[in-house]
């Protein structure tokens, strides 16, 4: 089986009888300690190889926003349950409300704050990309960021809110910059509709 082959070689990526864990804290030389593109592909063949998951457990301080919004795609896909153990922040947070009942284990938390792109990624992807966009100067390029990066909170906020998360709650994971971390106590979460027993 897929689990038992990546649970072998020390993976992050385990199932264990009706759960698939999911933590990108373990120490793995294979990939780095976060959420990454590679991660879609191997979620997808483990869930195909394994029909018998039904809760995904997880434990991860974020990583690539793609990534998080493809693979929380898969979770709603496939009705699966979501759990928090340890951490779950910034990208993991999407994969966590894709849940249809999401619980938090105790001790473990919740974190959110706003979306970050390094200045390095800023520039590599202006270089990659101006002919593609038509880029004349990096003040178009600046200019494209703006409207898109609108877009993508839009696009965010409305996925918390489709998920049963209260609009002023959600609007108030933004307050916090990429620098800092705002982890609400759980009857927050329970009050706004993070945590949820059961699908709406």
């Amino acid at each position: 089986m897929a689990g038992q082959a990546l649970e072998a070689s020390g993976s992050r990526l385990v199932v264990d009888g009706t759960r698939l864990v999911f933590d990108t804290e373990v120490e793995n030389d294979e990939f780095p300690d976060e959420i990454v593109n590679e991660d879609i592909a191997r979620f997808r063949a483990v869930l195909a190889d394994n029909r018998d998951v039904t809760e995904l457990e997880l434990n991860s301080s974020g990583g690539s926003v793609y990534a998080g919004q493809e693979l929380a795609w898969i979770v709603m896909d496939y009705g699966l349950n979501t759990r928090v153990v340890g951490e779950c922040t910034s990208a993991c947070v999407d994969v966590f409300l894709a849940g249809a009942r999401r619980r938090m284990a105790l001790g473990a938390k919740i974190g959110f704050h706003r979306r970050f792109w390094s200045p390095e990624a800023v520039a590599s992807y202006y270089e990659e990309r101006r002919a593609d966009f038509g880029w004349d100067s990096p003040f178009d390029y600046g200019s494209w960021i703006y409207d898109d990066t609108q877009e993508e909170v839009f696009e965010h906020l409305t996925f918390m809110i489709d998920r049963g998360v209260a609009p002023a709650f959600a609007v108030k994971t933004m307050r916090p910059d990429s620098s800092d971390v705002w982890y609400p106590n759980r009857l927050q979460l329970m009050a706004s509709g993070v945590l949820r027993e059961a699908a709406d």
